[in-house]
């Protein structure tokens, strides 16, 4: 009997779907039938289109740094503060590496980068990879060849998945790097999911905890040390002393994580408990790991280094009684940290024009994300997903222990510094505008920082710096002007800097800060006329007492006032009034002579 026509083309297709459901030894699983029948609809139509067959990218095979190449090797980092940057050569230094630091990216790498690279990007790439480019041009200048630069060199940045350009910043180095003449040169990354015990995959570069920890104290020390001279510098008495001074102390602190003497249980370790412990190599493992820590953390060298560098910075002399408004800094991470070109050398502008810059620590970010895992897991719960308590707690402890860390380093530093921002505080500030959960750059915290600063009267002025076109700091910017119309006394500024456009973008800030300093103007003579004393009062004061001329001198902050001239006189207003009181009550517990 003959079968119809449809069972004959049925037949020829293969008979998959009842292949697939015969029951018959060796049957054909019903979501690969599924996947196959997909394939074959997908080359049919492919083919009946003319179309070339499809060939996926790869992302390219790095070779490999290894461990033989320490000792010739050069590792390029860059893309943060000079502070930051030269305590991150030092420990790389320290722990056998070699590494130099990538020049300040200026006009001309941007024009580099945009030449070489691809169309579009932002320019946090176009700066840093002209920058290296130069850098790489520079030697071969020099006499070596570009094979030898591409053995001897690796740049070392960092990387990630996300929304928007900045996960493609690899594969666009690569390919500058190739259009430049430098095809086959290094870039590992640091992602930045994994954090401080991140592994390249790559012996070359080995995270260990001498490593780690040195990194950890060299990225709180920049912060530090970053939000200090901000706050010393607008009030210096001799012009260029803080930042003479300020490199004096960095050079100090960079020749200890450098130099300094790498713990060893077996040689530094009480000899009663290394001789207990020796054949118990669990035991002394964790020992070791434990007390390095303790070590780099709390010890001599560690504090001796901290100390030195507060009498060095304390020996520069400030007049706090100078009225500038205070200008918070938020925006893209990369925008809003650079000092150079990148930014429109904002802060440099600012402080010329008589502002005091609040700049934001790297630390901050660390925290945001540590509370990102946090919220996630709270968020499961919520829905009723089980999670795991224990990754809970451990968050909850990170965080805690980040932000002691932090502010334990502000504290042996003099105080001057300003403490991390609480993320819990930002998150709920900013949740009515900007849902928490939501992922890219910096969240919420653009929103958040503006709210807190704002109202909270921690600054007369926030400006928000990012590069020209950035998806998640212009997500932001599209609800600052609901944020601004519920806080109509908030001065906030957004600008975009695209490597051009230079005059404009600072004659914008220029206008936003006109009004900052007559904020700063009527609250400071407010402030003087509940104090019922004269500026010349408070100067004269001063002048008597040689402490309140150090600028590691912490001056308490009074709620609701935002400037550091208005913050100085409500102090030094209660100084005299408490060295009044004292005379009173000395005077009246004197005796009275008798007359004869």
């Amino acid at each position: 009997m003959e079968l119809p026509a449809a069972n004959r083309r049925h037949n020829a297709a293969g008979c998959l779907r009842c292949s697939a459901g015969s029951g018959a030894a060796g049957a054909v699983p019903p979501e690969d039938v599924v996947r196959q029948a997909l394939e074959q609809e997908r080359t049919r139509l492919r083919l009946a289109a003319g179309l070339p067959e499809i060939r996926h990218f790869r992302r390219p095979q790095e070779r490999p740094f290894v461990a033989s190449e320490r000792d010739r090797v050069t590792i390029l980092v860059g893309g943060l503060t000079w502070k930051h940057e030269a305590l991150f050569r030092a420990v790389f230094q320290g722990n056998g590496y070699r590494c130099e630091t990538l020049p300040n990216p200026d006009v001309v790498s941007f024009e580099l980068g945009k030449q070489h690279g691809n169309h579009g990007q932002c320019n946090p790439a176009y700066f840093t990879i002209g920058s290296l480019i130069q850098f790489l041009r520079k030697l071969e200048s020099q006499g070596m060849s570009r094979q030898e630069i591409i053995d001897r060199y690796v740049l070392f940045t960092a990387g990630s998945c996300g929304p928007c350009r900045f996960g493609m910043y690899e594969a666009e180095y690569r390919y500058a790097l190739r259009n430049a003449g430098f095809e086959g040169f290094r870039v590992l990354l640091f992602q930045q999911t994994d954090g401080i015990f991140a592994a390249t995959g790559e012996p070359g570069l080995k995270f260990t905890v001498n490593f780690g920890m040195g990194m950890l104290n060299a990225l709180m020390l920049g912060d530090v040390m970053h939000d200090v001279i901000y706050q010393i510098r607008p009030f210096e008495t001799k012009p260029g002393e803080a930042d003479r001074v300020f490199k004096e102390a960095m050079d100090g602190l960079c020749t200890t994580l450098r130099d300094r003497t790498p713990f060893e249980f077996m040689r530094d370790g009480p000899e009663w408990l290394t001789r207990r412990v020796a054949d118990k190599p669990a035991i002394r493992n964790t020992l070791s790991v434990l007390l390095k820590i303790v070590d780099h953390l709390y010890g001599k060298e560690h504090r001796e280094a901290l100390a030195a560098c507060c009498d060095r910075l304390d020996s520069i002399e400030v007049d706090r009684t100078r009225v500038k408004p205070v200008v918070k800094i938020t925006g893209e991470f990369w925008a809003q940290t650079t000092e150079g070109d990148g930014n429109f050398r904002m802060f440099e502008f600012l402080e010329q024009e008589g502002a005091q810059v609040l700049v934001e620590p790297v630390s901050t970010w660390v925290a945001y994300m540590v509370h990102l895992a946090r919220l996630d897991i709270a968020t499961r719960a919520r829905l009723g997903v089980k999670v795991s308590r224990k990754n809970a707690l451990l968050l909850d402890a990170s965080e805690a222990l980040w932000a002691h860390l932090y502010h334990r380093v502000v504290a042996k530093l003099g105080g001057l510094a300003h403490r991390l921002a609480p993320q819990d505080e930002l998150a709920r500030l900013a949740h009515p505008f900007y849902h928490r959960l939501t992922r890219g750059g910096e969240g919420y915290m653009e929103v958040g920082k503006n709210v807190y600063y704002s109202v909270n009267r921690l600054c007369h002025m926030v400006l928000a710096l990012k590069p020209f076109g950035c998806m998640p700091s212009t997500q932001s910017d599209g609800v600052q002007s609901a944020v601004t119309s519920r806080f109509p006394e908030m001065i906030f500024l957004p600008i975009e800097t695209s490597g051009e456009g230079e005059a404009n973008a600072h004659s914008r800030v220029q206008m936003a800060l006109g009004e900052a300093k007559v904020r700063a103007r009527a609250e400071f003579e407010a402030v003087l006329k509940t104090t019922g004393k004269r500026l010349e009062d408070i100067q004269e004061y001063v002048s008597r007492h040689a402490e309140l001329r150090r600028p590691l001198y912490v001056v308490p902050h009074h709620r609701g006032v935002a400037g550091t001239a208005a913050q100085f006189v409500l102090h030094v207003n209660d100084l005299i009034n408490r060295e009044r009181r004292f005379r009173w009550a000395v005077r009246g517990a004197e005796p009275h002579r008798q007359t004869i």
